[in-house]
């Protein structure tokens, strides 16, 4: 698991916590996110890793024109 959802959380708890203040109350915990989510960006074996599983979703597609996204809702049955 990565670290940066702990992060996440932290942020998305403030961000749900002050509502629209939250662009000023909530600096600390965007900038700690913000880096930690810069160090995975910035790994190559990571980037790799991202670039294959695109990649592979994009090859899926071309196959069968359904979206990653859609593969898992259950097609309509027919009357």
């Amino acid at each position: 698991m990565s670290p940066c959802i702990y992060l996440v959380s932290a942020f998305n708890h403030c961000c749900k916590e002050t509502g629209f203040l939250m662009v000023f109350k909530c600096r600390d915990q965007n900038a700690a996110l913000k880096d930690c989510l810069t160090v995975h960006y910035r790994d190559s074996a990571f980037f790799e890793e991202c670039k294959q599983e695109y990649i592979k979703e994009k090859l899926e597609f071309q196959r069968t024109g359904v979206a990653a996204k859609n593969r898992s809702q259950k097609l309509p049955t027919s009357m």
